[in-house]
């Protein structure tokens, strides 16, 4: 089966989903696991016009049993548009004055293009604000629940599993991040514990409270430094804490204000920026060994920042990703050392609510664009071409949750894309 039919398929039963077994959770994921299944197993079916009759009559039929018209248009591996209507699914061929602009546009496009769904995992009962694959393993994804747990899933396995969970936090966790070698692993909860984990032993090394007694919401390793973890609380505090002794080191806190959401690091640990819930910005110079902190710059955007995410490339300068709940995905240019921001784009997502996550694209160079991937509030994962022409920014778009799409993280060989919802379902996307 073409993979881009495949995702349509898959995309129409996940959006009918929603209306399936509004009372039994258990049984929709039960239901879109197997669909899921059956579409890898009748992948090799390639009668292309008899797939279009199955998705319109498909259509039909959840359109008459649930009472419910299908007006989402479907999106493929390709960012052509398309319309929808109750009867039929048409495919628009751009006029041909655009066939220039169609190539590049398909360029991109195929470089995302992805076969359908490799996994599906439903092992949490509430929420995954965090997912994230391991630093150069696709095998390694830790996924951070509202459950209070930990999963650590191996994807590549045959079939993928779920490894091992890690139980020790008391409410929902917000934060994960995993070492350098990937034998350690930092989460934070609202719980006010920072944990800290070593993964081949499946065990907690540490707990250790937030000074201020606050929920954490944050926190990533300092990337040159693995004894230094650097967290957010809700209490507006930047915090540095030595995860190896439990210490927190004297000038290693500064007050942000509002809720501390997000932090990025620079790939040196020097600096990093910190966002929180009034759209505040601030950039920070940190001392690697003592762990103290400058504060440095400021910049504001219209809504809480829920993302930040650091990429040292882009048009030769280093950029920093920013997701707001303002409807907004704005993509700054670092200009200088301190750290100043300088807005170069502003995309549209849908966001208003949740803790929605964006990230660069692992691999940036040797293509025509450049892409990031962001989940949204509509159920929907968006690929934005951030070189492309501003008009028409979005280059694929998978539809496969039926709630809200909050984590997104790419394997580091961008083989593997996991994507989190508000339920709890973790879907791994294999690319094309």
């Amino acid at each position: 089966m073409a993979a881009a039919f495949q995702q349509q398929i898959f995309a129409l039963d996940a959006r009918f989903n929603a209306y399936r077994a509004p009372n039994n959770p258990n049984f929709k994921t039960l239901y879109i696991r197997r669909r899921s299944q059956l579409l890898r197993e009748n992948a090799k079916f390639k009668d292309i016009e008899t797939i279009k009759k199955y998705i319109n009559v498909r259509s039909q039929l959840l359109q008459r049993r649930y009472g419910v018209q299908d007006n989402i248009s479907i999106s493929s591996s390709c960012s052509r548009p398309r319309s929808s209507s109750k009867a039929s699914i048409l495919v628009d061929e751009p006029p041909s004055g655009a066939h220039s602009k169609k190539k590049n546009d398909m360029t991109i496009s195929e470089n995302y293009a992805f076969s359908g769904v490799h996994h599906i995992f439903d092992q949490h009962t509430e929420q995954v604000s965090v997912v994230k694959f391991a630093n150069n393993d696709r095998s390694k994804l830790c996924c951070g629940s509202d459950d209070g747990t930990v999963s650590i899933c191996d994807v590549t396995a045959t079939p993928p599993r779920v490894s091992f969970i890690l139980d020790g936090h008391t409410k929902p966790v917000t934060g994960c991040d995993w070492s350098a070698s990937n034998e350690l692993l930092v989460t934070c909860a609202l719980d006010g514990a920072l944990s800290l984990w070593e993964v081949g032993a499946r065990r907690r090394l540490r707990a250790v409270p937030d000074q201020l007694g606050a929920p954490l919401l944050c926190c990533v390793f300092q990337p040159a430094n693995n004894n230094m973890v650097i967290a957010g609380n809700a209490r507006g505090m930047v915090e540095v804490l030595n995860i190896s002794t439990g210490i927190y080191p004297r000038g290693g806190s500064s007050i942000l204000g509002g809720r501390v959401l997000s932090i990025a690091c620079e790939s040196s640990g020097r600096m990093f920026w910190a966002a929180n819930d009034k759209g505040v910005i601030v950039s920070y110079r940190m001392d690697a060994m003592g762990g103290g902190l400058s504060k440095l710059r400021r910049c504001i955007v219209g809504g809480a920042i829920t993302c930040l995410s650091w990429s040292p490339w882009l048009a030769r300068h280093p950029a920093l990703l920013v997701s707001a709940a303002d409807n907004s995905l704005y993509l700054f240019r670092i200009i200088d050392r301190e750290g100043n921001l300088q807005l170069k784009k502003r995309f549209d997502v849908l966001h208003t609510q949740h803790s929605v996550k964006s990230t660069f694209c692992p691999i940036m160079s040797f293509r025509r664009g450049v892409c990031v991937v962001s989940g949204s509030e509509d159920s929907c994962v968006y690929f934005l071409d951030i070189e492309g022409h501003a008009e028409h920014p979005v280059v694929n778009k998978l539809q496969g949750h039926a709630s809200p799409v909050i984590g997104v993280s790419f394997s580091y060989d961008e083989s593997l894309l996991a994507t989190s919802d508000v339920t709890g379902l973790v879907i791994i996307w294999r690319r094309s």
